[in-house]
C-alpha cells in the first residue's frame, strides 16, 4: 500500500526545517522540485523519486484534520504538510516517516500516523532502486497500464487532495479509468465519490477473506488484462449477467438511525461581473443548520474560512473554463459540498451536491426544506432541485459496505422551467398530491413532496411518473 504521511503544524514549515527533512535518505539523496516548487521530490543519484512533497497547506477550517485522518488537530490555522513514499521501496516508508519526523520536532507539531514518525535517524538507502516513472505519470500513480491508472491508498478516508485531483485530470487527458486501491477499513470522502467516473474507473477493496471488491457495488474484482474488472459467476448469461457479491459489503447493514439530507440542485445565472456565486449554498445551509459553511477550498482539506467574494473571485478568474470546490461544515454539524461552476449559453451554472448528517438522536428538519427551495427559486436563479433521504453516515464518509440508496423527499421545478410547460401540465400531475407553489403567484415554482420514508422505495416509482408527466411521455 501506499505510504503516506502528513505533518500538523501551528508554524510555518521554513525552507531550512524542509531541507533538513528531505536529507533523511542522507545527502546522496537528491532533490528535485515540480510545478513551480510545488511539489518536491526526494530522488536518489539516478533521478528516481523515493519522496514526494507537497508544498505545506495553510489550513484554516476546523475539524478537517478529524474529518480526514481521524487525528487532533492544533488550533487554526495550522499547516499541513503531505509527504507520499514511492509504492515498492521498503525504506519508502521509514524516509517519509523520518522527514515528517524531522519537520515536527524542528517546527513543532505532530504527525500523522503517529507510528510512521518515531525516528530522526538517516535512513539507510544503500542500493536501493525505484520503479522509474513514465514521463506522462503522475506522482499520485502507483499503476500506469494502456487501460487504467492505479492509485493505492492506505488511509481513514480517501480525500480529494491536490495531488489525487492531478491523477483525475491526467487519466481523463489520457482517456484512462482511474482506479483507487484501499484496504477494507478505508472509506471515501464523498467529494471523491462525486468526481469518480464511471467504468473502468472504480473504487478498489482488498479484503483478506473475499480478496478484491468494488466499494461501491460490492461486485467481486479480479485483475485482468490490465485493470480490475468483475468477476462472472459460473451460472451467468448474456441475458443474466450475474456478478458475485462480496460477503463483506453486506456484512454489519443493521440500521445505526444514522440519516443523510441530501440536496442536490442547478441554478442557472445571468452573465454579470457583478455576479456573486455561492449565494444560494449559503441560504440553503443556513435554512438547514442555522449557520453558513464553515470552509471550502478547490481540494481536500478545505482550507479557507467561508466567504463569498473569495469563492467568487476564484470562479471568475478562471473563467471561461469550469470551476470545482469543496465546502465544508462545522465539526458540530456535518456537512460537505461540491460545487461546479460553469459558463454555458444559458449563462453562469452552478451545479451543486450536498448533504448533510444526522445521528440517531437528532432530527431532520422537514419544515426547513421547502422553505430552502423558496429562498432558491425566488432568488438564486433555481432551475431544479432534488431532496432525498438516506440510511447513511452522520459523518457523510463513504464505507466499503452496502449503504441504502436515499429516496425522494421533494423535487422542486423552477419558475421559468414551469412557465416553458406546455399548459398546466405541470401542475396537474398523476401524484396523488397537487404541487405546492413557491414564490409570487403570477410566476411561481412547484414543489413537488414525496413521502420520503428510507425504508419505502416506491418513492423512486412516483419520482419517475412524474419525471415522464413533466417531459411529455406516456406512462411505463
Amino acid at each position: 500500500m501506499t505510504k503516506d504521511v502528513v505533518t500538523l503544524t501551528q508554524k510555518m514549515p521554513d525552507p531550512l526545517s524542509v531541507i533538513a527533512g528531505l536529507l533523511s535518505g542522507g545527502p546522496d539523496k537528491l532533490v528535485g522540485a515540480e510545478d513551480g516548487g510545488a511539489v518536491v521530490r526526494l530522488c536518489d543519484e539516478r533521478g528516481r523519486p523515493l519522496v514526494t512533497v507537497e508544498a505545506p497547506l495553510l489550513v484554516q477550517v476546523r475539524g478537517e484534520a478529524q474529518r480526514l485522518l481521524g487525528a487532533s488537530e492544533p488550533e487554526v490555522p495550522y499547516w499541513w504538510t503531505e509527504a507520499r513514499a514511492t509504492t515498492g521501496v521498503k525504506e519508502g516508508e521509514e524516509l517519509a516517516g523520518t522527514f515528517a519526523a524531522r519537520l515536527a520536532t524542528l517546527v513543532g507539531g505532530t504527525a500523522w500516523p503517529p507510528q510512521a514518525a518515531r525516528s530522526l535517524a538517516v535512513v539507510k538507502t544503500d542500493g536501493v532502486s525505484a520503479v522509474p516513472v513514465p514521463a506522462a505519470a503522475q506522482p499520485a500513480v502507483d499503476v500506469l497500464t494502456d487501460k487504467v491508472a492505479v492509485v493505492i491508498q492506505d488511509r481513514p478516508v480517501v480525500a480529494l487532495s491536490a495531488w489525487l485531483a492531478d491523477a483525475f485530470r491526467a487519466a481523463a487527458e489520457a482517456q484512462l479509468g482511474l482506479q483507487i486501491v484501499t484496504p477494507a477499513g478505508t472509506r471515501l470522502s464523498p467529494a471523491v465519490r462525486t468526481a469518480l467516473p464511471g467504468w473502468p474507473s472504480r473504487w478498489v477493496v482488498q479484503d483478506e477473506r473475499d480478496g478484491y471488491y468494488d466499494g461501491l457495488s460490492g461486485a467481486v474484482l479480479e485483475w485482468n488484462n490490465g485493470l480490475f474488472v468483475t468477476v462472472e459467476s459460473p451460472q451467468a448469461t448474456p441475458e443474466d449477467p450475474r456478478t458475485p457479491l462480496a460477503a463483506a459489503f453486506t456484512r454489519d447493514t443493521a440500521d445505526t438511525g444514522e440519516r443523510q439530507l441530501a440536496v442536490s440542485y442547478r441554478a442557472i445565472h445571468p452573465a454579470d461581473d457583478r455576479l456573486v456565486l455561492g449565494g444560494a449554498l449559503e441560504a440553503v445551509w443556513r435554512e438547514i443548520t442555522g449557520e453558513p459553511p464553515a470552509g471550502w477550498g478547490t481540494e481536500e482539506p478545505a482550507n479557507l474560512p467561508w466567504s463569498l467574494r473569495q469563492f467568487t473571485d476564484v470562479a471568475h478568474e478562471r473563467a471561461p473554463a469550469p470551476t470545482w470546490f469543496v465546502v465544508v461544515g462545522s465539526p458540530e454539524r456535518p456537512a460537505l459540498a461540491t460545487v461546479r461552476v460553469s459558463r454555458t449559453k444559458g449563462g453562469v451554472e452552478e451545479d451543486v451536491t450536498l448533504a448533510f448528517g444526522f445521528g440517531p438522536g437528532e432530527e431532520i428538519p422537514h419544515e426547513a426544506v421547502p422553505r430552502a427551495a423558496e429562498v432558491l427559486a425566488t432568488r438564486h436563479d433555481l432551475q431544479s432541485m432534488l431532496v432525498q433521504i438516506r440510511r447513511a453516515r452522520r459523518d457523510l464518509s463513504v464505507p466499503p459496505r452496502f449503504e441504502g440508496p436515499g429516496v425522494p423527499y421533494a423535487f422542486v421545478l423552477g419558475a421559468e422551467e414551469v412557465r416553458a410547460m406546455p399548459g398546466d401540465r405541470a401542475r396537474n400531475t398523476p401524484l396523488d398530491r397537487r404541487p405546492r407553489e413557491l414564490g409570487p403567484r403570477t410566476r411561481p415554482a412547484l414543489y413537488y413532496p414525496f413521502p420520503g420514508d428510507p425504508s419505502d422505495l416506491s418513492g423512486w416509482q412516483h419520482f419517475e411518473r412524474l419525471m415522464r408527466h413533466l417531459k411529455g411521455e406516456p406512462p411505463a
